[in-house]
């Protein structure tokens, strides 16, 4: 009888593998020649096995299957409604609107939109009408329509309520009591990625703005954390094993914190590329980069995908652009099979690792900002925008020195280069306005570099 293949070779422990590596440094320190120190804190070493695993359990759910979406900012219904219906048509499995304005009607947007297409709108305003007549479209329709109501995220990225806290809170309640609406509560923490957060703290103020809506509606009468998943709005960068321990990680903290409150343990994840990596120059190349970290969105277990076009920062919504980022998550689904198998990360010795210690680094920040007061507190004393500044400078330190490289942009670059023309506004200006507390600044990497060229 044939032995099997793997007991023909003897089990190397890792201290075994270590005293190999040690000998062939010649003398050179193991722990400053081979250990990375990432900016989450966590040390990387040259290898894993099972060894990293013997204290570590990770009960990571992950959804038997992910959609792709596209992003439709609408301003006029019936545009908003061409642009849908020609997405569907060209493979889109869902689609997101993020309604501008009031006077979009939502009977002409969604006109021959049917129940197969599920569909996430977010809306600039509060407005507890609007999401009625919302309601009365699904339930004649029978659509599934989701909505991104995420209050403490305007406060965050603004400054500003959208009108103050007892009104804002007030809206909310009644938004989460319409019964043919799949879900209403969302936390937006891609903000806090694109403001140059790490991914620790990331998990730890998805947390933390969570909890703050846990806490609030815990003693109220209809409570939609115990109906309906909560949905967690993700960007993903390029860190691409970091990302998709970053996704697995936060399903294990927020089944971690339902559970203490005793409603339902499982998310809903969307997740989207970054913008804070993305260029001007060289702008093809964001191409690259979006594929990988929609992969990473994949892989770490995102539900819904979708993609942003590769000239998403200087230009407005175009077909061109429109279509190739649909058609990137097209290819991964059908042509690269990323949909075939259910949680493909399980298992790895280094994403599992990484995983846990992601979790334990966040979970330990989240008791530090409720001991603080909570999120609210932390924010409107500025704190969490503090924390946020010092992280982006450490990272913008390190893409000046080159130790973080965006091709084409800060390495690599062209000569040649010709810079599109821009119809959007691609640098920040600064907009003087009176705002209860410092907004969340987003920035791009190399903003600075394209500003001064």
């Amino acid at each position: 009888m044939t032995k099997p293949l793997f007991d023909s070779f003897d089990e190397v422990s890792a201290k075994q593998w270590k005293q190999k590596i040690q000998f062939d440094l010649k003398g050179a320190d193991y722990n400053e020649a081979l250990i990375f120190k990432s900016l989450e804190g966590i040390d990387i070493k040259p290898f894993y096995n099972h060894e990293d695993l013997f204290e570590i359990n990770n009960p990571v759910s992950h959804p038997s299957n992910w959609r792709n979406s596209i992003k439709i900012e609408v301003k006029e219904a019936e545009k908003g409604n061409r642009k849908a219906i020609k997405a569907i048509q060209k493979g889109a499995e869902s689609i997101f609107f993020v309604v501008q304005k009031e006077e979009v009607n939502p009977k002409d947007l969604l006109q021959n939109i049917t129940a197969e297409t599920p569909l996430f709108i977010k809306t600039e305003f509060l407005s507890t009408s609007y999401i009625n007549i919302l309601n009365d479209i699904a339930k004649t329709k029978k659509l599934d329509i989701y909505l991104f109501t995420d209050i403490i995220n305007r406060l965050a990225s603004t400054g500003n309520w959208f009108k103050n806290l007892m009104e804002d809170h007030q809206a909310l309640e009644e938004i989460t009591k319409y019964p043919s609406l799949k879900g209403t509560l969302s936390i937006d923490i891609s903000l806090y990625q694109n403001a140059g957060a790490t991914m620790t703290q990331q998990l730890a103020y998805a947390l933390a703005h969570a909890n703050e809506y846990l806490n609030h509606f815990e003693n109220k009468n209809k409570n939609p954390f115990k109906e309906t998943k909560i949905t967690f709005k993700v960007a993903v960068g390029g860190n691409y094993f970091f990302e998709i321990a970053k996704l697995r990680a936060l399903r294990m903290l927020w089944s971690a914190l339902a559970s203490e409150y005793n409603v339902i343990e499982e998310c809903f994840i969307m997740a989207f590329p970054s913008h804070r990596n993305k260029t001007i120059l060289d702008y093809n190349v964001n191409m690259l980069r979006t594929t990988t970290e929609c992969m990473s969105a994949i892989l770490g277990g995102a539900d819904t995908i979708y993609n942003i076009p590769y000239d998403d920062i200087y230009n407005l919504e175009n077909d061109f652009g429109i279509r190739i980022s649909l058609n990137q998550l097209l290819i991964l689904k059908n042509e690269s099979y990323f949909d075939l198998v259910e949680n493909p990360a399980s298992g790895s010795y280094y994403i599992e690792a990484l995983t846990h210690q992601l979790a334990e680094h966040a979970l330990t920040l989240f008791k530090n900002i409720e001991q603080g007061g909570g999120f609210l507190n932390q924010l409107k004393s500025g704190n969490i925008q503090r924390k946020i500044k010092e992280s982006a400078q450490k990272e913008q330190e390190l893409f000046d020195k080159e130790k973080i490289i965006l091709t084409g942009s800060n390495k690599y670059q062209n000569t040649k280069e010709v810079i599109p023309e821009f119809q959007k506004t691609v640098f920040l200006e600064k907009k003087p306005r009176k705002t209860l507390l410092e907004p969340v600044i987003t920035r791009r990497l190399s903003e600075l570099l394209e500003k001064n060229l």
